[in-house]
């Protein structure tokens, strides 16, 4: 590596992020981590140390081949010497491609796991997690920091090994050769590491800025970019207001660039200034000891190309200590995501739950919502300090039952828990005191992948996937026919809308089905269900997108598709609920009234002014 490489690496691996303070078990279950890969680490170790002894070999046989031109030794031993070095050149790529292919695999490797694992976490953890994390954040510890860990490995580890031997390698071949010419090339190591501090301390600051400047930027494109988030600033926006704030990140980062460039112009032309001083100091003092008779002339050489191998160790392992303390920090990030218990999870004893109808039963429920610090990070909600009261309490004694094959509805005012209700019987959250039980099992008894299977529900917002029209079908069922797609699109009353796009179901729907109408959507989401085919069925608002004629094609389906199912369905229109076996009233978490639709109206309460008001038209 040339003085002016080292340089540049020198300054590459100071501009990164200092980072934060890291949990003191961090390095320790990093320790644990990597145990999974201690073979293909050995391997890599050894052939990395093997990769810095070719490189001191170099120097020392061109010194061989000056001492022996000067001797005026025979052709033949040049010849020996001048093969010998190309031997070695070809063992060094042989030995660096060995050690890129390790390096590659350890580090892909550990992006592999951290990103599954990872992955595999936060598919577990609970709504309350979602509904308090910013996507962004979360995703940046899918990308960023895991790759960041990956550097532990697949750069630092090697950095370390390789530069450690290849120091004590040099110095001690050249201190071998001239003690004296070496100690008075190292009294310039300060003058070369005290710049490479104070230009990387600096650069650091600015590339922190811009790293936080570009984040700022990409939230803003990332949210005005969206389907929903376009539509509102064109709707109540100011877009030249947008404009401006983006521009002014922009030009911030523009001139951060310029700063980052000249400084490290500086830096590179300070360095390779000190270097070239360094090796006049070696030619000069050499040279004069050469003439004397002190030195060989081919040792004088050997100093020379062993200096430039010297200081570029010295300057990354004098580096070391950013570079682990940033590995650290980016391990410690990802290891904060999977620290995070999921609260919702299989009982040890869990059982499957068994086919047939399902009844339902709601027996004497408290809720309270989790607190933040059960179930959110600081770092992901973008506060300081993460919340830590206990949520109000939002139901208070529910307790109702379900016949296998009946329906219940819930009305009530917006906010009074209907939807919370439904989240308890999906087990999207665990109740606080009492049980949820579906035909006589509580919920949290039952395997998650079972209750899944047996309770589905469709939702307000009817969400999509980016993704083919197929795809988001059997995401129910992924093992559906296409014929079975179409009849279920059929019930659902949006064949003729389907078949008439050009690309039929491999139509892709957009960012949260925005190329498909609100009633489109909600259909879709219908047609999931009807694919589904679950003993328990949850509408949630489910054709409140949909306009009079509409609502009464799919309402059909829907009657079809409950037939001998148990459903509790929330809504606002008549149409809805006026057939339900049972209704209940809630407001403020209550159960405040109960009945059939004219039982409730013959008592002249709360549902009969919501009646008056809301259903009568």
């Amino acid at each position: 590596m040339s003085m002016e490489s080292a340089a540049w690496h020198s300054l590459w691996k100071m501009s990164g992020d200092k980072g934060k303070a890291y949990a003191a078990t961090t390095p320790r279950r990093v320790l644990e981590f990597a145990a999974g890969y201690k073979s293909r680490l050995l391997v890599f170790v050894l052939f990395s140390i093997v990769s810095a002894v070719l490189a001191v070999i170099t120097p020392v046989l061109a010194g061989r081949v000056v001492d022996e031109i000067v001797a005026g030794s025979g052709i033949r031993i040049i010849i020996n010497v001048a093969l010998l070095i190309a031997l070695v050149a070809v063992l060094d790529a042989v030995v660096s491609v060995v050690v890129r292919w390790f390096s590659s695999r350890l580090g892909e490797g550990i992006i592999y796991d951290l990103r599954t694992a990872v992955f595999d976490h936060v598919q577990k953890m609970p709504v309350a997690f979602f509904a308090r994390t910013r996507t962004g954040a979360l995703v940046s510890r899918l990308n960023n920091d895991v790759i960041g860990a990956q550097a532990a490995f697949a750069g630092t580890l090697s950095g370390l090994v390789s530069n450690t031997v290849a120091l004590l390698l040099t110095a001690g071949v050249m201190f071998s050769t001239s003690w004296q010419v070496t100690l008075l090339a190292l009294v310039l190591l300060p003058i070369f590491l005290l710049p490479a501090r104070h230009f990387g301390r600096s650069v650091a600051l600015l590339r922190k800025e811009s790293a936080d400047l570009n984040a700022s930027m990409g939230t803003q494109m990332t949210e005005r970019f969206s389907a929903p988030g376009a539509t509102l600033i064109k709707l109540f926006g100011r877009p030249a207001d947008e404009s401006e704030q983006f521009a002014l990140r922009a030009r911030r980062v523009r001139d951060i660039g310029v700063k980052v460039a000249m400084r490290q112009f500086y830096f590179v032309a300070t360095l390779t200034l000190v270097a070239a001083l360094a090796l006049a100091v070696v030619y000069g003092l050499g040279g004069m000891y050469a003439v004397r008779g002190d030195l060989a002339a081919g040792d004088v050489v050997v100093l020379g190309m062993l200096l430039t191998r010297l200081y570029a160790p010295l300057t990354a392992l004098a580096n070391a200590r950013v570079e682990i303390t940033s590995a650290l920090v980016s391990f410690d990030r990802v290891f904060e995501i999977l620290d995070l218990k999921p609260l919702i999870t299989d009982a040890l004893d869990a059982r499957v739950a068994k086919p047939g109808p399902v009844s339902v039963k709601f027996s004497n429920v408290d809720f309270s919502y989790p607190s933040a610090d059960k179930v959110s990070l600081a770092s992901l909600e973008d506060v300081s300090v993460l919340d830590t009261r206990g949520g109000q309490q939002v139901l208070h004694g529910i307790d109702f039952e379900v016949p296998a094959g009946a329906t219940v509805a819930l009305v009530g005012s917006s906010g009074a828990g209907k939807s919370t209700i439904a989240s308890l019987l999906a087990r999207l959250y665990d109740v606080d005191a009492g049980s949820v039980e579906l035909a006589g099992v509580d919920v949290r008894q039952l395997t998650l992948e079972s209750l899944r299977s047996t309770v589905s529900m469709v939702t307000q917002d009817g969400h999509l996937f980016h993704e083919t029209i197929r795809s988001n079908l059997r995401l129910a069922r992924p093992e559906v026919s296409d014929e079975q797609i179409w009849q279920a699109l059929e019930r659902a009353r949006l064949k003729p809308t389907i078949t008439a796009l050009p690309d039929g179901l491999d139509t892709v729907v957009g960012e949260r089905g925005y190329r498909l109408s609100g009633g489109e959507r909600q259909r879709m989401t219908i047609a999931r269900l009807l694919l589904a085919a679950p003993q328990v069925v949850i509408l949630d608002e489910a054709t409140a997108a949909l306009d009079s004629a509409n609502e009464a094609a799919v309402q059909a389906a829907l009657t079809e598709a409950l037939e001998n199912r148990t459903a509790l369905v929330i809504a606002h229109r008549l149409s809805t609920i006026r057939s339900a076996d049972l209704i209940l009233v809630i407001e403020e978490g209550r159960i405040a009234e109960r009945g059939t639709h004219r039982e409730l109206l013959d008592m002249g309460g709360r549902y009969t002014e919501l009646y008056e008001t809301q259903f009568a038209q």
